[in-house]
C-alpha cells in the first residue's frame, strides 16, 4: 500500500520524522520554491498537514488541497488556521492543549518574578562589577500578597492561578464566562486592570483577541501595574504599550510574545522597565517532545481509528 502524502509545514524534529515515515510520504512545503507547482501536482493526493500555531495553512491551501481530511498542528494555539472553515469541509483540525500547560504557567511566574525582583539588573551589577564599586544593589519589589489578574481562565490561566497562590496572592481574572471558583470575576478587561497589581494575559490568539489589552487597559493598570503577556503578540496593541511604558502610564513589562516575531521594536529592546524572552514559553525540551508525540499521536490515530485525541473545539463534532 502506498504512503499517504502528508504536507509538513514548518519544522518537525528528528523523532516527529522517526515516527511518521513509515506511514506518510513526507512533503516538506518550504523546500519548494515552485508552490504552485508544488500544489498542481499534488492537490489531489495530500490527505493530511502537519504545520504550527506560527505558520497555520497559508495560501488558502485549504480550499486547493480537495482531498484534505486531517491538519494536525503542533501548539495549543491555532488562531493561524481557520477552524471554522475546516469544520465546514469535514476537515479536523488538531492541536496540543494540556502537554505544555506547565510550562507555559511557569514562563509566566519567571517573568514576574524577573520584573518584580529586577532580575536583570541585578545580574548586569554583579557581572559588571558595581556590586564591588558602588555596594548594594537597590531595593526591588515583593511579589508576596499581590493582587494577581489572569486575563483568560483557561487551562494555562488556571494553572497560573495555582502558583501564584503560593504567593498569597489575591487571584482576579476575566474569562469569556464566569466560572465556579473562589476568585474574583470582571466582567471586562479594563475592569480586571483597575484591581489587580499584575496582570498576566494568556488568551487565544484570533481576531475575536486582536487588541483586547488596548490603552484603556493599560492605562487602568497603572503606573505601578506590570503587564506579563506569555499568549500571543496580536492581544495587546503593542503601540499604545510601548507609549504606555515610555510616559509612564504603565510602569512594567515581562513579554514573551510580540506582534510581529521574531521582530521586537527598538523601543522595547531599550526600555529598562522590561523583560523580553524570544517566545520560549513551552520551550523545554520535555515539553516540546510530548508536544510533537500529540501532533504525531493525532495524525497516527486518525488513520487507524477516523477519531483524534485533541481536537480543536470547532471540529469536535467529527470526532464524535
Amino acid at each position: 500500500m502506498p504512503k499517504r502524502k502528508l504536507l509538513q509545514i514548518g519544522n518537525i524534529t528528528s523523532r516527529m520524522a522517526d515516527r511518521l515515515e513509515a506511514d506518510f510520504h513526507i512533503i516538506e512545503y518550504f523546500k519548494f520554491q515552485n508552490k504552485e507547482k508544488l500544489i498542481s501536482d499534488y492537490a489531489k493526493e495530500i490527505v493530511c498537514v502537519l504545520t504550527d500555531g506560527h505558520w497555520g495553512v497559508p495560501d488558502n491551501l485549504m480550499e486547493r488541497l480537495t482531498n484534505l481530511e486531517i491538519i494536525s498542528s503542533y501548539g495549543v494555539g491555532y488562531d493561524a488556521i481557520d477552524a471554522d472553515f475546516a469544520a465546514s469541509k469535514n476537515i479536523v483540525v488538531t492541536h496540543t492543549p494540556e502537554v505544555l500547560n506547565n510550562e507555559v504557567a511557569d514562563t509566566a511566574i519567571m517573568l514576574w518574578l524577573a520584573v518584580y525582583r529586577q532580575l536583570i539588573q541585578a545580574d548586569k551589577w554583579a557581572r559588571q562589577g558595581t556590586w564591588e564599586k558602588e555596594g548594594s544593589f537597590p531595593l526591588s519589589r515583593s511579589v508576596q500578597s499581590q493582587k494577581v489578574g489572569i486575563l483568560g481562565l483557561g487551562r494555562i490561566g488556571e494553572t497560573i492561578a495555582k502558583r501564584v497562590k503560593a504567593f498569597e496572592a489575591e487571584i482576579h481574572y476575566h474569562s469569556r464566562s464566569q466560572k465556579d471558583n473562589d476568585y474574583h470575576y470582571h466582567v471586562s478587561p479594563k475592569e480586571l486592570a483597575e484591581n489587580v497589581d499584575v496582570l498576566f494575559v494568556i488568551t487565544p490568539g484570533g481576531r475575536a483577541t486582536k487588541h483586547l489589552v488596548d490603552e484603556s487597559v493599560l492605562k487602568a493598570l497603572g503606573k505601578s501595574g506590570t503587564l506579563i503577556n506569555v499568549s500571543r503578540g496580536s492581544v495587546v496593541d503593542e503601540k499604545a504599550l510601548i507609549k504606555a511604558l515610555q510616559t509612564g502610564t504603565l510602569g512594567f513589562a515581562g513579554l514573551d510574545v510580540f506582534e510581529a516575531e521574531p521582530s521586537i521594536p527598538n523601543e522595547l529592546k531599550n526600555m529598562e522597565n522590561v523583560v523580553l524572552t524570544p517566545h520560549i514559553g513551552s520551550a523545554t525540551t520535555q515539553t516540546r517532545q510530548a508536544m510533537g508525540d500529540l501532533t504525531c499521536d493525532n495524525l497516527l490515530t486518525y488513520f487507524k481509528s477516523g477519531k483524534v485525541f485533541t481536537p480543536v473545539p470547532e471540529c469536535s463534532n467529527l470526532n464524535a
